[in-house]
């Protein structure tokens, strides 16, 4: 397989919406160790991940963005916008029907990831997939401790694949990671 092959297949694999949708499953599962906490999950999946990537793909087949990972700057307000009124729609909800304290983090923390990312791309075009990777590394740290921390090397092979394929410097993929580990950090660790 060639280089680009291959971080195409790392791209698209670890890509935003997958792994959003993948943690909070994960941590719905962990917040009650339960078929309820997964159902948990599965909701704020939907308003994070599902209703957001679906946005996503109706505006490449309209022709409004590239491609789905909206490659181009000037392009990812409407989406990132589209994507902060589903998480907050998802919070409501996880707030009127009590949601597990973890679940409701992590979506808190999300939301905050997508702020602070959505500031930076006003300037610059910090790398989206990396903040992903690096929020779910951090979150999946803190909720099963250090025995995970091989993991790392999954946000590392996202930023390698997002340069490969010439979709962003090296600067901004480590500035992503950066970004989305410290919302995580913070917010998770503080709210849960």
């Amino acid at each position: 397989m060639t280089e680009s092959r291959t971080a195409r297949l790392i791209t698209d694999t670890l890509a935003p919406a997958n792994l959003v949708i993948a943690i909070l499953l994960i941590i719905g599962w962990h917040s009650t160790s339960s078929v309820a906490g997964l159902g948990w999950g599965l909701l704020a999946a939907l308003f994070c991940g599902g209703i957001p990537f679906a946005v996503i793909m109706l505006g490449v087949k309209r022709g409004n963005w590239t491609d789905k990972h909206v490659r181009v700057r000037e392009q990812r307000a409407v989406p990132l916008l589209a994507t902060m009124a589903s998480v907050l729609i998802g919070i409501s909800l996880l707030v009127a029907l009590r949601a597990p304290r973890e679940v409701f983090a992590l979506v808190v923390a999300m939301l905050v990831g997508l702020v602070t990312t959505m500031i930076v791309t006003v300037w610059w075009k910090v790398s989206v997939h990396t903040a992903v990777a690096g929020g779910v590394v951090v979150i999946l740290l803190l909720a099963y401790g250090a025995h995970v921390a091989p993991l790392v090397l999954g946000v590392a092979a996202v930023g390698w694949s997002r340069v490969v394929l010439r979709d962003h410097t090296p600067a901004q993929t480590v500035v992503g990671a950066l970004l989305g580990g410290l919302a995580a950090a913070v917010v998770f660790s503080a709210m849960r």
